[in-house]
């Protein structure tokens, strides 16, 4: 709903070239038979910073909620929760660091949608070029994408772009510009489900442990944030969450003071949402810091 502070980010130009270049890669030959408006508006838009990672939110007008480049507007919404067992996501930031082509990343425009290798299930290594990777507890992840409207059913052949910070907060691209690691594209099957290996993400201050996400209609759409249907944010369970911190240490940096300072119900993006909505949006997570993780989550679309 409001801004998503993030650790400072650096001011150098590096390997952060290959991403935008890669314009001339796998997503050309899409925006030569139909994804040209896409890119044409990635260059063209207003690219002011959509929000710029300091603490107490973005600037009003262009790059802040609800104008160019930035994300939606915070509203008052209701959860629509069905007798078929699930519920509506409302909009929330995309957050600072999203690389969707909403803002810019060391003084260029960010945004991985258009880079070749960006669809993909295990999004721990970085590609397109790039080789660093990142350590952390396993976490296999599956999300179901349903229509609220439509009694649950699954929503099939939709694309979802998934990217989120590494064990100390950091995000690949801003944080780290010579790595792309932690994000990338799935296409929704007949379940209505996708598939991501990942990592258990770390908790940086200001924020609860969370997810970023975008769903688009199909694979030839998710080139650019202007396309999206939905951009929203899933948590976990504090419980498994705080256990899971402790267990581990300092693998994962002050990420359980992070956590115990910013509970959920303050948090500056699931706190004003109402409990059925943070029951949708919180993952249900099995295993333990020595096995790896498996979590599910069912994101409700209103379509």
């Amino acid at each position: 709903m409001t801004h998503d502070p993030a650790p400072q980010k650096p001011n150098t130009m590096t390997a952060l070239g290959r991403d935008v270049a890669a314009m001339m890669g796998r997503r050309q030959a899409l925006a030569l038979i139909g994804g040209g408006a896409a890119l044409a508006a990635c260059c063209t838009q207003d690219e002011t910073m959509a929000n710029d990672g300091r603490p107490f939110g973005p600037p009003p007008g262009p790059g802040g909620p609800g104008g160019p480049g930035g994300p939606p507007p915070s509203e008052p919404h209701e959860t629509i929760v069905s007798e078929y067992g699930c519920a509506s996501y409302s909009n929330e930031t995309n957050g600072p660091y999203p690389a969707d082509g909403s803002n810019r990343a060391n003084g260029a425009v960010a945004n991985v949608l258009i880079d070749s290798g960006i669809v993909r299930k295990d999004i721990r290594p970085s590609f397109n070029g790039l080789t660093a990777g990142v350590n952390g507890v396993q976490l296999d992840l599956t999300i179901k994408l349903v229509n609220v409207n439509a009694k649950c059913q699954p929503v099939t052949g939709h694309a979802l772009y998934l990217w989120h910070c590494d064990t100390h907060g950091k995000y690949s691209i801003y944080d780290e510009p010579d790595a792309n690691w932690l994000r990338g594209v799935g296409v929704s099957d007949d379940k209505g489900e996708i598939e991501f290996t990942t990592i258990f993400p770390g908790c940086y201050p200001g924020r609860y442990t969370h997810f970023h996400f975008e769903v688009y209609e199909t694979l030839a759409k998710a080139t650019h944030y202007n396309n999206r249907l939905l951009v929203s944010q899933m948590a976990t369970p504090f419980d498994l969450t705080e256990a899971f911190y402790k267990e581990i240490g300092d693998q994962y940096g002050n990420s359980l003071r992070n956590l115990r300072n910013n509970p959920i119900a303050t948090d500056n993006v699931f706190g004003d949402n109402n409990p059925e909505e943070i029951e949708a949006q919180t993952l249900a997570i099995t295993g333990n810091a020595k096995t790896g993780f498996k979590a599910t989550v069912t994101v409700g679309m209103l379509l």
